[in-house]
């Protein structure tokens, strides 16, 4: 069996239920939220079989893995902290914690070794900036990333990675399904299963593909789209990230200039 990984996006957060709330920085988890963790506990069925938990350091993300697997999380496995997972935009519901702040409210149950000071920085000069060639940049770095942590773990390996709905689509190269007006095509505790699609592990890319029993469960015996039909989403997709960064710098200005 070749090595598996589940993509999670997180469970609902405050910023999911109107645009104002956009504007807190790193929100946490609504009530509903918890419960869609509970019942993705409780749906899925390979708890036993996980042999690493990963997630953006991003509160919601960071709760959603430990709720949602909490029997692995409760055996002694951390949640490993990536950077690179975070979500795209600029807007302060998409900006992350400080380190310090993190490590104080997650203690020991999160490994926090690779979030260093200036993960949460989106300005245009970093490697965060939503620019769309950064952000293809960095989610190939995260599949490579997740290569090599299989690695060790042998053919069985199964990985949880909760991230964000709109990186999830750039991780898995699949636009399908992508609704602009809600900036991704995946739902709440949404989880699909991907391996990747070089066994042997020697592509640049580290592409993956998603598995036929994630699919089926998914779309039945719906036809994947085409490769031209993907490329013309994935356009879609980069001019909604640079209206969305537009938006969201005229939405700041204006609430600096109210203040």
């Amino acid at each position: 069996m070749a090595p598996i990984i589940h993509l999670v996006r997180h469970a609902q957060g405050y910023h999911n239920l109107n645009e104002e709330n956009q504007l807190i920085q790193d929100p946490l988890l609504t009530p509903l939220g918890e419960a869609q963790c509970d019942e993705l506990c409780k749906r899925f069925g390979e708890h036993d079989k996980i042999t690493h938990l990963v997630a953006s350091p991003m509160r919601r993300t960071l709760y959603t893995c430990l709720r949602s697997f909490a029997p692995a999380a409760q055996s002694g496995k951390k949640v490993i902290a990536l950077p690179d997972a975070q979500e795209v935009s600029i807007n302060p519901c998409d900006i992350g914690s400080d380190p310090d702040t993190l490590k104080g409210e997650f203690g020991d149950r999160v490994d926090f070794s690779l979030v260093q000071p200036g993960w949460n920085d989106k300005s245009e000069g970093s490697k965060y900036f939503p620019d769309p060639t950064k952000l293809a940049a960095r989610s190939r770095d995260v599949r490579l990333w997740l290569r090599e942590l299989v690695k060790g773990a042998g053919e069985d390996a199964q990985v949880v990675l909760v991230t964000h709905g709109g990186i999830l689509h750039f991780l898995t190269e699949d636009w399908d399904g992508f609704a602009p007006s809600k900036g991704t095509g995946w739902q709440n505790t949404e989880l699909r299963s991907y391996e990747f699609e070089d066994p042997e592990g020697k592509d640049p890319n580290a592409s993956l593909r998603e598995t036929k029993p994630s699919w089926r469960r998914r779309r039945g015996s719906e036809i994947p789209l085409s490769r031209a039909e993907q490329v013309q989403l994935q356009q879609a997709y980069r001019e909604r990230v640079r209206e969305e960064h537009e938006e969201v710098l005229a939405k700041l200005a204006n609430r600096a200039g109210t203040q």
